[in-house]
């Protein structure tokens, strides 16, 4: 029986509810920051739960990830589970894809629905909706209760921090690829640049973002209780920034295994499944910055 089996089953296993509770801690914390902000209540004790479920999901990768390459090194997978991780990881990347679709999605609805319904056009329209000074055009800044809402004072223009961190990207995409190429050839160091050169790019995406954060609540007042411009900008560009941090993970931990000796030319999908990941990370930026911040 032992030469016909193709397909490895993995002992039982502490991770799956270890990361359960993590995100579920995180989560909580998230939220109780969310409301207790809003309401100008302390948010120390929810960022204490958000900390303690990083930290929580942080021991579970590690350890999870662990398992897995350590399996994969004593020779445990087969041609079989190769598929399996590779139709995982595909569909791991589409539950993303419908992820950031619901909020374009929530996006597109405000910009071509709801923002001509308040200015009056078509038959949900009425001048009820309307308060003294309204324009309906986006971006939706001038809020009817500018004490309960205060606007910016603007947005933030594409052709500024937006483009610098969407040529990042794009050269990190770029970098990437010859990377994956070096693999494939095996070109040890060359693949080692390449693959130091795309973490690069990625950290300074984020210190940029973050820089463009602290410009968009210092000098413009644009934050998240800014009505629905503020919270459709933060919401898409904040979510996308978390995938930036998690996706500069994998490549990390790519760079890791490398410089231990994993990996060959015909067996690295570890390396090619945070390559599709940073990938999908790179497309979703250029949505975001032709949809949020050019049109």
């Amino acid at each position: 029986m032992a030469e016909n089996q193709t397909y490895y089953v993995p002992e039982q296993s502490k991770w799956p509810i270890i990361a359960t509770i993590g995100l579920g801690v995180t989560m909580y914390g998230v939220a109780s920051i969310m409301v207790n902000g809003n309401q100008g209540e302390s948010t120390t004790g929810s960022w204490v739960m958000f900390w303690v479920g990083s930290v929580i999901m942080a021991y579970m990768l590690f350890g999870w990830f662990g398992s897995v390459i350590k399996e994969s090194r004593d020779g445990l997978y087969s041609p079989q589970m190769d598929r399996s991780f590779r139709w995982g990881m595909s569909w791991f990347i589409f539950s993303e894809v419908m992820f950031f679709a619901a909020f374009f999605g929530a996006l597109f609805y405000a910009r071509v629905f709801v923002v001509p319904w308040l200015g009056g056009e078509g038959d949900k329209g009425s001048s009820n909706m309307l308060w003294e000074g309204f324009q309906a055009s986006w971006p939706l800044i001038n809020n009817p209760d500018p004490g309960a809402f205060p606007g910016p004072k603007e947005v933030i223009g594409p052709w500024g921090l937006p483009l610098i961190n969407t040529v990042l990207l794009v050269t990190s995409s770029f970098t990437l690829t010859v990377a994956h190429h070096a693999i494939k050839e095996e070109h040890r160091q060359k693949l080692k640049l390449w693959l130091g050169t795309t973490i690069g790019l990625a950290v300074v995406f984020m210190f940029v973002q973050g820089y463009e954060y602290v410009h968009a609540y210092r000098d413009l007042d644009l934050t998240l209780q800014s009505g629905i411009y503020g919270s459709t900008f933060f919401m898409l560009t904040g979510f996308h920034g978390a995938h930036v941090m998690l996706g500069t993970l994998m490549l990390v931990i790519m760079l890791i295994r490398i410089n231990k000796g994993h990996f060959s030319a015909d067996k690295h999908f570890g390396f090619e499944a945070a390559a599709w990941y940073w990938h999908f990370v790179d497309v979703v930026w250029l949505g975001l910055f032709v949809f949020v911040y050019v049109i």
